[in-house]
């Protein structure tokens, strides 16, 4: 009886510890089920549970902030009445097994919030099934809010279908210079293939362009984030003048050197620009021609001087041949070295006028501002001393060349020359015409022609640049158009600056740049 009752005992001392453990794992499912719990209730992304209807089960907090329902009101109602109507056909259209016999399945659909709103859903389904029956038990459902990523994909591809179907040319780079996408304007243009890209930077520039772009925009590129200009790539018909934006890929998941060149065809315009240009050539060419009529009078007497003096040590030589016909050829020599002095006189002056007059395109290079304006003082010299009118010019020294083409520089000042002088002949009292420079900045001179005329009223300052617009009967009114848009073109502007007491006239230009000089470290003292 004892060896009963101590087994018994035994027993219900294991029964008691066997309790205790059972306890202790509930205590501990309990909490794992808590944390479960809370886990569910503290995420955002949607939990829930549903029967093999759709039926909601259970939903968690986040239903709250995702569809604006508290999750009591979600229980006993169909998710599928929630489904945006074609994305729950496209559910529906598919084999059953695929969302349901597998187990497992995920799919990103649109489901209607509260306040009537779809929201995208990209949701994760698993299926749980009794094992010993197979039955479905419920299906367990993780429902996260894909909208931005959503809408972000859709921003992509639709920038994608622009990048493809635009007329420009796109490239992308990797920092090997290899190509790996250009869309089809680049393609149709360089002949690359659409699949299987194999070509580097080399096979969509010129050589000099691939030069500049080397030495100049990738390490712009690189510290700044971006280059703009102009380049050239090689066409089918040659050459094909584009103007590029090259833009560092930056940002997160951007690869590292990877850059984007973005490149317009500038053709048309290039030839639009070259045909004004030659049209404005031959607009400038007339007005010189029409110039040159005016100053018929003055290229006479500039002739004539070299011509008469000429005359004169020939007639001197003749009379002393005549005189004693043998003296020696060596008494002859003053006389043809004058002879010699003017013909050289004259015939430069034959090409100072036949250079004037000629065609030609606007060139800009360092020229001498006070050369060019002696130049035009002496083309206007005799018009102005038959007038009786003073033409001065007062140019310091130590002005520095200017970028210019002689020709045209020489033009406009002609032009406003010949204006100063007609706008003295309305005013007797005018008597002085002056022409003066100065620096005006680093890298800019100022030059200036004033007169002592009636002056420019506020109406007609408003318009004297205009084409055709003359205060003269007898004037085209293309001079100032002429001469500002000659100006313009080589860097430079032209304006009235004073018309009340008289008019001045001002002149901008680009200045030479000035060498750089490179200063010596000072020597170290014993």
């Amino acid at each position: 009886m004892a060896d009963e009752r101590e087994a018994l005992r035994a027993r219900l001392a294991e029964l008691e510890a066997h309790k205790a453990a059972l306890e202790a794992r509930v205590a501990e499912l309990d909490e794992e089920k808590r944390h479960y719990r809370w886990l569910a209730e503290s995420t955002t992304d949607l939990i829930s549970r549903h029967a093999r209807d759709g039926t909601f089960l259970y939903a968690s907090q986040a239903a709250r902030d995702l569809l604006g329902y508290e999750p009591e009101e979600l229980i006993g109602v169909s998710a599928y009445d929630l489904f945006h109507p074609a994305d729950l056909a496209d559910l529906l259209n598919k084999s059953p097994r695929v969302y349901y016999h597998d187990g497992f399945y995920q799919q990103t659909y649109r489901f209607r919030a509260k306040d009537g709103h779809y929201v995208w859903f990209e949701t994760t389904s698993r299926t749980r099934r009794d094992p010993a029956t197979g039955e479905l038990i419920d299906v367990l459902c993780v429902s996260r809010d894909v909208g931005r990523r959503i809408r972000a994909e859709a921003n992509r591809e639709r920038l994608a279908r622009v990048v493809e179907s635009t007329t420009d040319y796109v490239l992308f780079c990797d920092g090997e210079e290899r190509l790996f996408y250009s869309n089809e304007a680049a393609r149709r243009l360089l002949g690359l293939p659409r699949e299987g890209l194999d070509a580097r930077l080399e096979r969509a520039y010129t050589p000099s362009s691939l030069a500049i772009l080397r030495e100049i925009v990738l390490p712009a590129v690189a510290r700044y984030g971006s280059w703009s200009g102009e380049l050239e790539m090689p066409g089918p018909k040659g050459p094909v003048p584009v103007l590029s934006v090259v833009l560092a890929h930056r940002g997160p998941g951007a690869e590292p050197d990877h850059l984007s060149l973005l490149n317009r065809d500038i053709g048309l315009r290039k030839a639009a620009e070259a045909q004004a240009r030659r049209h404005q050539e031959q607009i400038a060419h007339a007005n010189r021609l029409a110039t040159t009529g005016e100053l018929a009078s003055n290229i006479a007497h500039e002739l004539n001087q070299p011509l008469g003096a000429i005359a004169n040590y020939v007639s001197g030589a003749l009379l002393q041949l005549r005189a004693d016909p043998n003296r020696p050829a060596s008494d002859l020599a003053l006389p043809l070295e004058r002879i010699d002095t003017q013909v050289q006189r004259l015939a430069q002056r034959l090409r100072h006028i036949r250079t004037f007059v000629r065609k030609g395109q606007t060139r800009p290079r360092p020229v001498a501002l006070f050369e060019v304006v002696d130049a035009a003082c002496r083309l206007c010299e005799w018009q102005y001393q038959q007038a009786g009118v003073s033409l001065t010019h007062d140019l310091p020294e130590t002005l520095p060349r200017v970028m210019a083409d002689p020709i045209a520089l020489e033009q406009v000042l002609v032009n406003l020359l010949l204006n100063a002088l007609e706008a003295s002949r309305e005013r007797p009292a005018a008597v002085r015409v002056e022409i003066r420079a100065r620096r005006s900045g680093r890298r800019e001179v100022t030059f200036s022609v004033s007169d002592q005329g009636p002056g420019v009223t506020d109406d007609d300052a408003q318009a004297i640049f205009a084409p055709f617009h003359s205060s003269r009967p007898e004037g085209l009114g293309m001079g100032l158009a002429i001469s500002r848009s000659l100006m313009e073109a080589m860097g430079g502007s032209l304006a009235l600056t004073d018309g009340s007491e008289g008019a001045t006239f001002t002149g901008t230009l680009l200045a030479e740049p000035s060498p750089i000089h490179r200063s010596k470290p000072p020597r170290s003292q014993p």
